[in-house]
């Protein structure tokens, strides 16, 4: 008895000199929470380290987020508006939404959003313009009526128009659109505006509004329909991530299930910093970067690579695609993916890639959230890469998409860190935490372990049937470094200790003694 005690004795004073170094770091995420939603779907497969949460549903179509100044998150409903979500966070990553409200009521808007570094200018699009409005963070209201920035972008196929404030040149909106048709000839004329990205002064607007078609500083052309945008904020390099052909043959050969590629694209800078990319004709519609480089007829480059379609002669051949001629994506992924959204985090370590899924392909590939390790302003992987992208949260049952799964479009940090993503297919918001509470933000080059590690076809078809939670996404490995493993062990040891109290964690503690 006397040395049960003395055991008890020890083990509570060991495991309140934890709970006290404890207080002052961060805590691990529950396990479950009691408001958590449940989808409809089956429960995502989430890569070792990470908890997706569903955290909003019954939306119309939600599709670009941002936060506000307090904190609300400001989601845009497809052909509804934008609504305000009010989100309650009881600890361990337990949020819910505790109220909504209906900011801007516009049918017409469907995809971009941004908010000025005060917080006080709220902007939005539809297919042919670009809004503004004076916006209350504490009323949740616009305070005027829209301003119309920028107009004359209406196509008859893809209508997003998303918008990026980038802060390496405050005073200027990004602007991305995309082509009118699967394979669009217009784009290949650079006064048509089509399949471009523009960035417009609204510090000195010159014309109110302004004409996309004629107006505005060219970052790129030849982008066939770059969703995604955003500013690597160490060096202030745009990147976009580009949704490509369906449907493609070259030589008469069908390519089309695994070529062309999907594009993350490197467009320069809007702080002074030279770049021979910006401006540049990126290939659309005449090139196409390589993915499956085997299965394409008379084709002798790698990965990424850009070649042609149609008859080819001597005239219309690779040579037209090659680096002196147009602009190689700066990564690759796999065919039909469909990314339309790119996130940086703050230290410039990774990017976050939604890709919405494919359609066109007789094995479903996308559904999934990835992230592209950075350093130095730059990819880490080269450009014939692979596995650039390594899955975080993927659907379980990939057979089941696109009727059931969820589709990820838009993306969003907190303030604590954490990453919001939308669903619009789903009409559902998702939170994507680290298990062992720690930042989401914080995954990347210099944070050990919290990119999982890569296997080949990370950027392929992947998708586990593992629980949330427990197993691997798509091409994401389940074994991070034996650092990492250790790392999970110890959180994962007090997250056990915590959710048993202080009587259960003393049994427990004699138990492992």
């Amino acid at each position: 008895m006397k040395r049960t005690s003395t055991i008890i004795a020890y083990t509570a004073a060991t495991l309140l000199t934890g709970a006290a170094a404890a207080s002052s770091s961060t805590t691990a995420v529950a396990a479950s929470c009691s408001s958590t939603l449940t989808a409809s779907y089956a429960a995502p497969s989430v890569a070792s380290g990470y908890v997706a949460r569903l955290v909003a549903n019954n939306l119309t179509k939600p599709r670009g987020i941002k936060f506000d100044s307090n904190g609300a998150l400001l989601v845009v409903e497809q052909d509804v508006g934008i609504t305000a979500l009010n989100l309650a966070d009881a600890g361990q990553g337990c949020i819910s939404v505790s109220s909504r409200k209906t900011v801007i009521n516009d049918a017409t808007l469907n995809h971009g959003i941004e908010l000025s570094a005060d917080g006080n200018t709220l902007y939005a699009s539809s297919p042919e313009s670009v809004y503004s409005w004076a916006y209350s963070a504490q009323s949740q209201t616009n305070t005027s009526s829209p301003k119309t920035l920028v107009s004359n972008m209406t196509t008859s196929d893809h209508t997003t128009r998303t918008l990026l404030l980038p802060q390496h040149a405050p005073g200027l909106l990004v602007v991305t659109r995309g082509s009118t048709a699967n394979i669009d000839p217009l784009a290949e004329d650079i006064t048509t505006g089509h399949s471009q990205i523009k960035a417009f002064n609204l510090t000195n607007q010159t014309s109110t509004p302004y004409d996309f078609d004629t107006a505005g500083l060219l970052l790129g052309w030849g982008l066939r329909n770059d969703v995604g945008i955003a500013e690597e904020p160490l060096s202030g390099g745009l990147y976009s991530v580009e949704n490509s052909v369906d449907q493609m043959s070259r030589l008469g050969v069908d390519i089309h299930q695994n070529n062309p590629g999907e594009e993350m694209n490197f467009l320069g800078y809007l702080n002074g910093t030279y770049s021979p990319n910006q401006g540049r004709n990126f290939g659309y519609p005449e090139c196409y970067a390589a993915w499956n480089v085997s299965a394409i007829p008379e084709f002798n480059g790698t990965v990424g690579m850009q070649f042609a379609i149609g008859s080819l002669n001597s005239t219309d051949n690779d040579t037209t695609c090659d680096a002196a001629n147009r602009q190689a994506p700066r990564l690759t992924f796999q065919a039909h993916m469909a990314p339309l959204d790119i996130l940086f985090n703050a230290e410039g370590t990774a990017a976050w890639v939604t890709f919405h899924g494919s359609w066109d392909r007789t094995d479903p590939v996308g559904y999934k959230l990835s992230v592209v390790e950075f350093a130095n302003g730059d990819a880490v992987d080269s450009s014939d890469s692979l596995t650039a992208a390594v899955d975080i949260v993927s659907n379980a049952n990939q057979s089941a998409c696109p009727t059931g799964c969820f589709r990820p479009v838009g993306l969003a940090w907190d303030r604590q860190g954490r990453l919001f993503m939308s669903s619009d297919a789903t009409g559902e918001v998702y939170a994507i935490l680290r298990d062992d509470g720690n930042r989401t933000s914080a995954a990347g080059s210099n944070a050990t372990g919290t990119i999982p590690s890569a296997t080949a076809g990370a950027g392929g078809a992947g998708g586990s049937s593992t629980a949330s939670g427990s197993g691997t996404s798509g091409g994401a490995s389940s074994t991070a470094s034996a650092k990492s493993g250790a790392e999970s062990v110890r959180m994962g040891w007090r997250g056990v200790v915590g959710g048993l109290g202080v009587v259960g964690g003393l049994l427990l503690g004699l138990m492992v003694v």
